[in-house]
């Protein structure tokens, strides 16, 4: 399982190189290298925690991103997300040819702070949900239980409030204006995907409406 997680984490990150680097036509860009380095060591490791740990939860969200049991708005979902993520990245690299870096470098460095805050959400979120997989659907087949511990008591989506963070870290730590302009929109898409996951949990496990009249508040304490 660690061999075909090295082997999917490569892949992401030789993919997420070409998307940078290859419209920048450049490869002395400081900010890009620490992204990829950050995203490709900080997450190979939370995936052999996972190994260790929790290898069921590893496995389930290694599978397809189609799966049978998915809605089909959620299909669509990571097919548009996947699609404006990566136009997202190839944006960034543009506007390192075009505009040079349009923020200090000191915000990069901020940036790989605010990534390493994002991870550790996410770590808490697979410490206390092992039912935290990549796709919406009801996992009957793994004893599927409303969870309402450690950040979730908080928040009913913690794993949704870290990839905020990420995407606003990325941004930051390629001195991306545009991408930064840009990321409001992509955590917009976060809450949609949030709001419509409820109402999926709500119907189909047990507990979850009131789990959510216990937590308000989806991403954000005190504010949404």
């Amino acid at each position: 399982m660690i061999a075909k997680l090295a082997r999917q984490m490569a892949m992401t990150i030789i993919i997420m190189a070409i998307m940078l680097f290859l419209p920048a036509e450049r490869l002395d860009w400081p900010g890009a290298w620490l992204f990829l380095a950050e995203m490709g060591l900080v997450g190979f490791g939370m995936g052999v925690w996972l190994a260790r740990h929790d290898p069921d939860l590893l496995a389930e969200r290694m599978k397809p991103p189609f799966q049978r049991a998915q809605p089909g708005w959620d299909r669509w979902f990571l097919i548009a997300v996947a699609s404006l993520g990566a136009g997202w990245l190839v944006l960034m690299g543009l506007e390192r040819r075009l505009a040079g870096g349009q923020l200090p470098f000191w915000l990069a460095i901020a940036g790989a702070v605010l990534m390493l805050i994002s991870f550790a959400i996410v770590q808490w979120t697979f410490q206390t949900n092992s039912f935290a997989a990549a796709v919406v659907r009801i996992q009957t087949e793994r004893g599927h239980r409303v969870i309402s511990t450690g950040p979730y008591a908080l928040v009913r989506h913690p794993m949704y409030a870290g990839a905020a963070l990420i995407l606003l870290s990325v941004p930051l730590m390629l001195g991306s204006l545009w991408g930064l302009i840009l990321a409001p929109a992509m955590i917009a898409m976060l809450g949609l995907r949030a709001v419509k996951e409820e109402r999926v949990l709500a119907a189909g496990l047990e507990g979850y409406a009131d789990y959510m009249r216990r937590v308000r508040f989806r991403l954000v304490p005190g504010l949404w």
